[in-house]
């Protein structure tokens, strides 16, 4: 019994299987059951070690998938257009302010989900229940952020890179104003906000290192004893390991943090 990684068809995030009495290796496709039900994807990593997944509710991995299962998730993909055109046809006829991002069948059809983006809530009731009338099965509308719809679409980043969200990220962490400041970028908004117009992930990725290299230093805004002058400390550069002051005099100048 092992656990595997795999990639679910037709959707951009990962899950994890619990994999009792199949060989797998990457790149084998499978048919999982999961909390939508039975869905095709492709194994892209094995894990011997289960111990480390103890906290989590796993699905199973039920079989190695058939050729005839592969043309069953190639046809489901292929129905998704249809559902997302009428959709989108019903949408207008009773003119909700949503857009459709996605639409995905699970692997027998049980279940047709549909991603949407909307600035606010919307009473989605009669599009359900026209929808499963049309397409005689279990409809989900799910209402997802701006930063999905960015991670779908794709694009490259300030850093020259193809976006993290439509690259590695599956998971999308709590950003705030106060990562950027920690990290002394420039609060101007086309400097800190990524395509989607949200704060950009990456500031998440290095905040840790800051937090544990300004341990030490004294606050942005606090006065210090600095060879017998008492200096206001205006701002830190804690990579280069320097702070930045004012006399009381009023004259600007740089000291090392090891001078302290």
């Amino acid at each position: 019994m092992n656990v595997v990684e795999v990639k679910l068809s037709n959707l951009k995030r990962s899950e994890f299987f619990l994999n009792d009495g199949f060989n797998l290796s990457v790149n084998m496709n499978v048919i999982v059951d999961s909390s939508r039900g039975l869905l095709f994807g492709e194994v892209i990593k094995v894990f011997d070690e289960i111990s480390k997944f103890s906290d989590l509710e796993l699905g199973s991995v039920v079989r190695i998938a058939t050729k005839k299962d592969y043309y069953k998730n190639d046809n489901n993909i292929k129905k998704t257009d249809f559902a997302i055109k009428k959709c989108n046809e019903l949408i207008e006829k009773f003119n909700l302010s949503m857009n459709i991002l996605d639409a995905t069948y699970n692997f027998d059809q049980t279940q047709l989900m549909f991603r949407f983006v909307a600035d606010e809530r919307v009473d989605f009731r009669n599009l359900a229940r026209e929808l499963g009338s049309i397409f005689k099965t279990r409809i989900e509308l799910r209402q997802v952020g701006i930063r999905d719809k960015a991670s779908e679409i794709s694009g490259i980043g300030p850093c020259g890179r193809i976006l993290c969200c439509s690259s590695f990220l599956t998971n999308f962490d709590s950003i705030t104003i106060n990562m950027a400041k920690n990290q002394n970028v420039s609060l101007n908004p086309s400097k800190i906000n990524g395509v989607c117009g949200r704060l950009l992930c990456c500031l998440k990725y290095e905040n840790g290192v800051y937090d544990e290299l300004k341990k030490g230093f004294p606050k942005v805004g606090s006065y210090i004893d600095y060879k017998g002058d008492n200096v206001k400390v205006i701002s830190l550069d804690v990579l280069k390991g320097k702070i930045r002051v004012q006399s009381a005099n009023k004259k600007n100048y740089e000291i090392d943090y090891d001078s302290l």
